[in-house]
């Protein structure tokens, strides 16, 4: 399943659970996120496509320190249920524009263990704060948007 399939499935899930202001019970969050260790391993090619990334740039996260791959006896790739969930955190991360040297930190700080939690809560806020601040953006460019369709002569609100 690709990543858009896999996006669309999740936001209509999360669309019935979601808060009056839009905001996601945490609950909902820790159910979608916890698949538990049954899933199964994939290789690269698979895990490419599930997540809609090249190959390459799956190589290029563990490269640049964002994730650790196993190794099967072949020496081939191996993502299991651990790295598929870091994977999903680092490519949502990534879609919602969070600078690779930021990710980089982030994934330190997860490494070095418990007691850099307040670090990463103030980076993820930090974050939070960056992408509610675009959503606004984004929210008065559509509006833009949908005026001028309007003044065109178009229809509005379309697609959603």
């Amino acid at each position: 399943m690709a990543t858009s399939e896999l996006m669309t499935r999740i936001l209509r899930e999360l669309g019935e659970f979601s808060d009056a202001d839009g905001a996601l019970p945490v609950e909902t969050i820790h159910r979608l996120v916890d698949t538990g260790d049954d899933f199964a391993s994939l290789g690269i090619a698979e895990m490419a496509e599930l997540l809609d990334l090249s190959p390459h740039t799956l190589r290029y996260y563990e490269t640049a320190g964002l994730l650790t791959v196993d190794r099967d006896s072949a020496g081939r790739r191996v993502y299991g249920p651990e790295t598929q969930r870091r994977l999903v955190f680092i490519t949502r991360m990534r879609l919602s524009g969070m600078p690779m040297r930021d990710l980089q930190h982030y994934i330190t700080l997860v490494d070095a263990g418990p007691q850099t939690v307040p670090e990463r809560l103030d980076l993820l806020v930090e974050h939070r704060d960056t992408i509610r601040r675009q959503l606004r953006e984004l929210t008065l460019s559509l509006a833009a948007t949908e005026f001028k369709i309007a003044t065109y002569g178009g229809r509005t609100g379309e697609g959603f």
